[in-house]
């Protein structure tokens, strides 16, 4: 069913593009503080009823999980793990989405267009960033501090894991603050056995993930069940996703107006009084051109895409992209490094293999160690990074021989354990995006051109994370290591952060620390693109702080005519 179109003549309060998890927070914070809100979603609507298919056996899909239409029409997206035959048409088309990179330069863009976004089929892990992170020049010398401090954003992560449950282990690191956690998930014995050796003989902390999938009943939601594929929905709701969660309680003020099948492409401005009025969106199905107007608009359609709109709103006084006037937009793109990890058996543990253990939706976690203390810095990269894995015991698919012999060795089952490094990238002025005016979407919108590459210090980084994961098996007992160190794709990831970052001088960032546009009062944007810097922890739940954060400020001064 698709919403419905709002009238021309109707003014909302405020404008959210995109509904993700940014778009759904700012969404539930607005209504929720009596402001008539407009969510506007690119992608059509969603019936979760219908399309979470988490218990669906591979021989109920019609090609067997072996759909032709995605080698067709999502030749990129299919490189997702996520996307397969039973949610593929919950990503973009590629046909109709393209996008171009620089010349010997390679982009993988990962993106949904449905009620939600990418928060249906997101890895879930959430960990909170530090004054390492938030002050990481002050720390090191490179880059630029954020202009807030964890301080600032402690009451918002707070509220955030009030709402969505985060089930995890308190450690007390000051490099990974504790969140307000549901009971942790509990590791599995080779996990144990690694959290204990690496502790002991190195002295870096292994813990369980800490991830937005719930472990006991919370705000009216059921505890996971362990099926395992969160990434095709999940109808108890026990994982976080927008539309089941906080568009829902934006729904229940009665104050929410949902748009969907509405691309938008451009904010609208009014030239005397340099506010926005609203954007410009085309009919995803009719290719219509329609407008809806508002009184603030907040953008949270994805970093990059965020950053398309507001290029593509170029006007006589803002004609290097609206809110552009530092010329630092589209800039300083980051996306974590991944490639260097460490794989093995444990052979003092002997599993009885069997096909049904439960699928715990989360692996471990070790959180950072490198250039923690300024005394000791690492001699060839700054920053760091952290990791994320899993040991567990099953049939063993790698066996070889014939007969007997073989099922003997299957039987026998195997118990593997792998570590894989996530690494900070380093905010580059070189890695950018921009608008490529000779290539255009399928409803005529001038696409992104990305201009990308890691540089010496995240190739340094990738060697010692995949060294240091080595030395972390080794420790545990682990045999037949192998260590990896090939490094991952830019956008790969799927942490792309940075494009229009915030900062208390409108000469070098875009947005102020509310995240609110230095050119366009009543103009924000919350997602991604805020980043000052990347650190080396999953971004999600940090967009999601800065959002509600943003929000709390854009009441308070809409409340005073300031907007």
């Amino acid at each position: 069913m698709r919403a419905s179109v709002p009238s021309s003549k109707d003014v909302f309060d405020a404008i959210v593009v995109g509904s993700g998890a940014t778009g759904g927070w700012a969404a539930k914070e607005l209504t929720e503080a009596g402001l008539r809100v407009c969510l506007v979603e690119a992608g059509r609507n969603l019936d979760p009823a219908k399309e979470f298919n988490e218990h669906m056996a591979p021989y109920e899909t019609r090609y067997r999980t072996f759909s032709p239409e995605i080698e067709r029409t999502r030749f990129l997206q299919k490189k997702c793990y996520a996307c397969t035959e039973y949610n593929y048409k919950w990503f973009v088309n590629d046909l109709k989405n393209p996008f171009t990179t620089a010349p010997g330069k390679s982009f993988e863009w990962y993106r949904l267009r449905i009620l939600g976004g990418r928060s249906l089929a997101w890895g879930r892990q959430s960990y909170r960033l530090s004054d390492l992170d938030f002050k990481c020049k002050s720390h090191d010398g490179f880059g630029e501090d954020w202009p807030l401090s964890y301080a600032d954003m402690a009451p918002y992560y707070d509220k955030v894991e009030d709402f969505v449950g985060i089930s995890g282990q308190a450690e007390g690191l000051p490099q990974l603050p504790d969140s307000k956690f549901l009971p942790p998930m509990n590791m599995t014995c080779g996990e144990v056995m690694l959290r204990k050796a690496v502790k002991k003989k190195l002295g870096w902390t292994v813990t369980i993930g800490r991830t937005a999938v719930l472990t006991k009943p919370h705000n009216g939601r059921a505890p996971c069940h362990y099926c395992g594929p969160c990434e095709r929905g999940c109808r108890t709701r026990s994982y976080f996703n927008s539309p089941t969660t906080t568009i829902e309680a934006a729904r229940a003020t009665g104050r929410l107006t949902l748009l969907t099948d509405a691309v938008v492409y451009k904010v609208l401005m009014d030239s005397d009084s340099g506010k926005a009025t609203g954007v410009a969106y085309i009919d995803r199905v009719t290719r219509v051109p329609r407008q809806v107007r508002g009184k603030v608009v907040v953008l949270c359609a994805q970093a990059l895409e965020s950053t398309r709109v507001l290029f593509n709103s170029a006007t006589r006084q803002h004609p290097n992209g609206l809110g552009n006037s530092s010329g630092v937009m589209g800039h300083y793109l980051m996306d974590h490094i991944m490639g260097g990890s460490a794989s093995g058996r444990m052979p003092m543990l002997n599993p009885e293999p069997w096909i049904g253990p439960p699928r715990r939706p989360n692996g471990i976690y070790v959180a950072r160690f490198r250039n923690i203390d300024k005394k000791n810095p690492h001699p060839k990269f700054i920053r760091g990074y952290g990791f994320q894995g899993g040991s567990s015991g099953g049939f063993d698919y790698s066996a070889r021989g014939l007969g007997k012999e073989f099922k003997e060795v299957v039987r026998e089952g195997s118990y593997g354990i792998r570590l894989g490094g996530f690494g900070e990238c380093l905010p580059q002025w070189e890695n950018s995006c921009e608008l490529d005016k000779n290539v255009v979407d399928a409803w005529g919108i001038p696409v992104l051109k990305l201009n990308c590459a890691y540089g010496d210090n995240e190739r340094h980084m990738l060697e010692d994370m995949a060294e240091a994961a080595g030395e972390m098996l080794e420790a545990a007992g682990t045999k037949n290591i192998r260590t990896h160190k090939r490094m991952s794709t830019f956008g790969q990831t799927i942490h792309e952060v940075g494009t229009a970052r915030m900062g208390n001088d409108p000469k070098t960032s875009v947005l102020n620390k509310w995240c609110q546009a230095h050119d366009v009062k009543n103009l924000f944007l919350t997602d991604g693109a805020s980043f000052v810097s990347c650190g080396n922890q999953n971004p999600t739940l940090t967009m999601m702080a800065l959002t509600v954060r943003a929000c709390d400020y854009l009441v308070e001064q809409f409340r005073k005519n300031e907007l």
